[in-house]
């Protein structure tokens, strides 16, 4: 886990030389990589590299990295958990050290860039430049755990692990114009959706995706992994499957509790984090756990996770959330986040995280089990209204309402909402449609994000439901793990993710789930999870990874929110109706209008803009 950064020039007119400009930009990312820091130049690139060492901490895992014949220049930010296996089966030869990226580099001469993708197994961005026929490749990993981030410039391409290191690149000063769609999607959901970002000029690669670029500015892009929306040849679930999956994940957990430095996981009290944990302790006794407590009885899940660990005789430690505590960090948080990023949550993880990092360099992470597994109940919401969106909307709309009004029919939805893409967007929006389209006027969402959110045409149930997991993982659990990274990594701390290791994807994708019949969130996880804890334990409510954030904006952050809102510019503000911004906010405050979630994805953009972009 680690941050680096990286030049390619289009033509090879004069060879990179070191400069300090290129050295403060790669210094932006030394929280992502504290131990090492290197630089290394070529004809027509530089590539620079802050290391977290965690497999072979000695100065032979520094990068960046040549393949033995000398051919292939590496960066790589991430873990392979399948590289010793990789070691025996390619039978590699000739290793200077015990590290991942050694693998990689002995299998780009091998087998190549692209089959090497194909191959390996972790979460991970590489940028690789051949220097035989001179072109750059830049992939990341099937889920998109680790981020990468390119911008475009008449001189080349610029890449790296943060988005501030892009952005503020000499090659784009006075030069970046901002995309309005993106950022109304940043405003109603909180992040920036790839491919895009809220720049015309720069991007960030898919999951999955490999982008080659050569010195003549060609781009080539090609999708070497994807999960389907409608998946072939799956197999049906049945008495046998939580047992199949639980063998698979102890496996998974074998391999991605190998490290050479200490290694714990989190814990909540709900389902995903205790069947890791559970998992963990089989593979390592000693394993400690770390869980969030809060003060809002609401919020606060910390004593069924005490239950949890008590059960499965983990170690704990229970790290205490105040308001006081994020007033202590709140601008330090916004000083390590590089991008605007607008979920909340992302606090709790930023202090958690902090507290973990002081004992352990790896923790374990429960995310990406809700996507998998249908573990939400707004799959269930749409599914059982999909017959109304197949009435048209003028007529469907008195007889909705009236059900509604009589309590007949559970939501309105179908009333408010034209089509079932529309509702499934809505679901993820954190500011209410009608405010959005305000605050941002005249302004629609990207073609991606639109074709992203495409579930016309879908004619059974089954579809629909193999059509909204596809839409949860490429679209909002893409959030969660930009919470994770960005607020573990602040803290030079790397999370590991079980449940989206390779074969975890492509089990549940290639499983023929019985949930239209069972109706029962994450069942096969829940069933799992029976093998270690009593159900008496595992029924309890799950209370949700979160803080009290509308206390906290009305009282201890108001003075900060109303400074950053009434008394220094907004930036994009050719954009945005100021006014009804300001509106809004004002509203909130008279406990009317918008979300609590609305008022801090306007409060984090201007806290960003005012860290990032007066300095840039």
């Amino acid at each position: 886990m680690c941050g680096f950064l990286g030049e390619f020039c289009y033509k090879d007119k004069e060879e990179l030389t070191p400069s300090s400009a290129f050295l403060e930009l790669l210094m932006l990312s030394k929280h992502r990589g504290p131990d090492a820091t290197e630089v290394a130049y070529g004809k027509n690139y530089q590539l620079g590299f802050n290391r977290l060492a965690i497999l072979d901490v000695s100065s032979n895992g520094n990068q960046p990295k040549a393949s033995p014949s000398g051919r292939y220049h590496v960066v790589f930010n991430g873990e392979i958990y399948n590289y010793k296996y990789l070691v025996e089966h390619y039978q590699l030869q000739g290793l200077q050290s015990t590290s991942d990226t050694e693998v990689i580099v002995h299998l780009f001469d091998k087998l190549g860039i692209e089959e090497t993708i194909k191959t390996i197994n972790g979460m991970f961005a590489i940028a690789v430049v051949d220097t035989h026929e001179n072109q750059l490749y830049l992939t990341r990993d099937f889920a998109g755990i680790k981020p990468l981030f390119y911008g475009l410039s008449d001189k080349g391409i610029v890449f790296a692990s943060q988005f501030d290191q892009v952005f503020k690149h000499f090659w784009f000063k006075d030069t970046l114009q901002l995309r309005p769609e993106i950022m109304k999607e940043y405003f109603g959901f909180g992040y920036m959706q790839a491919p895009n970002t809220v720049y015309k000029q720069i991007f960030q690669i898919q999951p999955g995706e490999l982008m080659i670029c050569t010195y003549k500015d060609e781009l080539i892009k090609k999708q070497i992994v994807e999960f389907k929306k409608f998946p072939r040849n799956q197999v049906e679930e049945d008495e046998q499957t939580s047992n199949d999956y639980n063998e698979l994940l102890n496996s998974i957990l074998k391999r991605q509790l190998i490290s050479d430095v200490p290694i714990a996981s989190f814990l909540s009290g709900g389902i995903d984090s205790p069947l890791i944990a559970a998992h963990a302790k089989n593979n390592k006794i000693d394993i400690e756990v770390f869980t969030l407590q809060v003060s809002d009885e609401k919020l606060n899940e910390s004593e069924i996770a005490k239950e949890y660990a008590k059960t499965l005789l983990l170690k704990q430690k229970v790290v205490k959330a105040e308001a006081s505590d994020i007033l202590n960090c709140i601008d330090d948080y916004f000083d390590k986040c590089p991008e605007p990023f607008g979920d909340y949550s992302s606090l709790p993880t930023y202090l958690l995280s902090k507290h973990a990092s002081k004992h352990h360099k790896v923790m374990l992470s429960g995310d990406g089990g809700d996507e998998l597994f249908y573990g939400y109940p707004r799959f269930l919401h749409v599914l059982d209204n999909m017959l109304w969106f197949k009435v048209p909307f003028k007529i469907r709309k008195p007889i909705v309402r009236f059900l509604y009004k009589h309590k007949i029919n559970s939501t309105p939805a179908p009333y408010y909402y034209k089509t079932l893409s529309e509702w499934q967007t809505a679901k993820h929006l954190q500011v209410f449609p009608d405010i959005l389209d305000v605050m941002l006027p005249n302004i629609t969402f990207s073609k991606d994000f639109f074709e992203l959110y495409d579930l016309e045409g879908i004619k059974s149930k089954k579809k629909l439901m193999e059509a909204l997991r596809h839409n949860e993982f490429y679209a909002h659990l893409q959030r969660v793990l930009i919470k994770v990274d960005r607020a573990s990594m602040a803290n030079s701390l790397e999370v590991r993710v079980p449940f989206l290791d390779k074969e975890s994807i492509e089990f549940s994708w290639k499983l023929e789930s019985k949930f239209l019949e069972h109706k029962s969130l994450k069942k096969i996880l829940k069933d799992c999870l029976k093998q270690f804890i009593p159900e008496t334990i595992l029924n309890k409510k799950k209370m949700g990874f979160s803080v009290p954030l509308d206390d906290w904006l009305r009282n201890d952050l108001k003075e900060d929110v109303m400074y950053h809102v009434f008394e220094i510019p907004f930036y994009g503000e050719e954009f945005l109706n100021i006014e009804r911004i300001k509106l809004a906010v004002t509203d909130f405050y008279n406990y009317k209008g918008i979300s609590a979630w609305g008022i801090w994805h306007i409060y984090a953009w201007q806290k960003w803009a005012v860290k990032h972009i007066k300095t840039s």
